[in-house]
């Protein structure tokens, strides 16, 4: 399937009828020498090649890291097709494209007006917004109740059982609709709950492989917001079908729910709002429940849940979202519902109108705020789901910054980027290269961005967890820090690494430096790290980050 590329990428498109921030991305994509024809081919997917860990590496090896262009999306939405949304299509579409975004997932909550009757509906105008938009990918997903835990993403591309796929794993699957998630008479960590989330992914894959749909991922959305979701819950969800369950988001949506004076005095970024109760998984700290920068403890802690499941030596990809419901200081309210129709009969809430008055909400439009990058050598939905796969992935929050390119090389021309791996012979001499091209325009709260360091965060890989609840990674810790406060445009550091000695891998993060602090495990393992703020004092325009997936390196013995 071939699709016309964005205005940005399309080179009918002349450069004065572009934005500032059209103009930068075009500049990347031309540095990448993807620009033109390439880059608009029919969507097709990379080639796989044997990894080191007998799994499938898709293009990004042991060779030369691709160069890439980065698209920008959002896997994390919802609509009126929605029970606790307001908006319809056409007004999240529009806010996605005056935002930027190349691509967006609609992620309904699962339920029984969902299943019966509304991905039927929602489909039928999502077939009608693909041929209206052809310049924007546009998947349709669903928010999964995972079986005794939180939730998640799944989506899958265009094809003729898109919606099947969902309606009959929403059926079969969905915690909600079987009573086997939080709230329920019992626990939801029981053997049974966990067993069927592990069975429900596995019935996923067996889709992708016998090409009943042509692909499909599935994401864990804010995975520490209650603590019900264990750490070996998500190392058996990842082991269980590593080629769909390919990770989590690293930073939850809601970050507007915590703006002063907007809404409670009591509210956290990203609705984290909450303290251990029954159905929490015992072994998490207090302190798991709040952001930290607006992102979720999991991500932000140098040494905890995530580079914990990195240590193992197996990609997990972080992503950052909207999860837009309710967009703060809004003025749209939900419709009236007509005699004798509901949400369970429906499938599809009344459409909102304008009362010209701010609403309660805590959300930003799709793209507004948060953004994930996903790279890719050629346009379309597989790639984007290719290059999601593959980790090909950096976010950031308040466009922090236009563009980032990631490499490890050795000294023999080899190299790696985002989400790869770089086999390396002992002794081999590294270095890290980091080209950022910083924020070119004024972001949507009226400020123009201003990068202040750039952090390299280093682990050691130590193989399978020996507790598959252990979520520390003691030999993980902060790097190399680069004072980049001064640079404008684009730049390149490069980082000495040192001779591979033993496998490991490297992650970059970075802020605006308006709030660091002791990082969760302390100075010595992160100095200045993200901090969660006082509750509804949390202006997240104040507090902005960027985060990269791992580079890992082998070592050859």
């Amino acid at each position: 399937m071939s699709h016309p590329v964005p205005e940005w990428a399309d080179p009918q498109v002349p450069a004065e009828s572009l934005d500032p921030q059209g103009l930068s991305r075009r500049g990347l994509m031309r540095r990448a020498g993807l620009f033109g024809a390439a880059f608009a081919a029919a969507s097709l997917p990379l080639p796989a090649v044997a990894d080191s860990r007998g799994g499938r590496s898709h293009g990004h090896g042991h060779g030369h890291a691709p160069d890439l262009v980065y698209l920008v999306g959002d896997h994390h939405n919802h609509s009126v097709y929605s029970h606790d949304a307001k908006y319809t299509f056409s007004q999240l579409a529009s806010a996605g494209h005056k935002f930027g975004l190349d691509w967006m997932v609609l992620t309904e909550h699962s339920n029984i007006g969902h299943a019966e009757f509304g991905a039927a509906r929602e489909h039928r105008e999502i077939l009608k917004a693909r041929a209206d938009n052809k310049r924007m990918l546009i998947f349709q997903g669903l928010e999964w109740y995972i079986p005794g835990a939180e939730h998640c993403t799944v989506f899958s591309p265009p094809g003729r059982h898109e919606v099947d796929l969902l309606t009959r794993f929403e059926e079969a699957f969905d915690g909600k609709l079987l009573g086997y998630t939080a709230g329920a008479p019992t626990h939801p960590d029981t053997p049974r709950n966990e067993a069927h989330a592990v069975k429900a992914l596995k019935w996923l894959a067996e889709q992708r492989r016998t090409r009943y749909v042509d692909d499909v991922l599935v994401l864990a959305n804010h995975p520490m917001r209650l603590g019900i979701d264990s750490p070996h819950e998500m190392r058996g969800w990842r082991d269980a079908a590593p080629e769909i369950m390919i990770g989590m988001e690293g930073a939850p949506g809601a970050q507007a729910g915590a703006i002063p004076g907007w809404h409670a005095d009591t509210n956290v970024r990203g609705e984290y709002s909450n303290s251990p109760s029954a159905d929490s998984w015992p072994g998490y700290p207090r302190e798991a429940y709040v952001t930290y920068g607006g992102f979720d403890w999991a991500t932000a802690t140098v040494g905890g849940l995530w580079d914990a499941m990195l240590a193992e030596g197996k990609l997990f990809t972080i992503t950052s979202n909207s999860d837009v419901h309710r967009v703060a200081q809004d003025t749209w309210v939900n419709g009236e519902w007509p005699p004798g129709q509901n949400f369970d009969n429906t499938g599809h809430l009344p459409d909102p109108y304008n009362t010209t008055e701010p609403q309660p909400g805590g959300d930003f439009w799709p793209g507004q705020f948060s953004r994930t990058h996903v790279g890719v050598t050629r346009y379309g939905y597989r790639n984007v789901m290719e290059g999601l796969r593959a980790g090909r992935v950096w976010v950031d929050h308040g466009h922090l910054i236009d563009g980032i390119d990631v490499k490890v090389r050795g000294e023999h021309g080899n190299s790696a980027t985002l989400g790869g791996r770089l086999r390396a012979r002992r002794g081999e001499r590294l270095t890290l290269t980091v080209t950022v091209t910083a924020a070119s325009r004024r972001n949507p709260y009226g400020v123009l961005p201003r990068l202040e360091h750039v952090d390299v965060i280093r682990g050691a890989v130590r193989g399978p967890a020996a507790d598959r609840d252990d979520w520390r990674a003691p030999d993980t810790r902060l790097a190399h820090t680069a004072d980049v406060s001064r640079r404008r445009g684009t730049y390149t550091l490069r980082i000495p690494v040192g001779r591979a000695d033993e496998p490991f891998y490297l992650r970059l993060r970075g802020s605006d430096g308006k709030r660091h602090g002791k990082g969760f495990l302390g100075a010595a393992i992160d100095p200045h790290g993200p901090l969660p703020h006082e509750p509804g004092q949390g202006n997240p325009w104040l507090d902005t980050w960027f985060y990269t997936n791992p580079v890992f390196v082998d070592v050859a013995r």
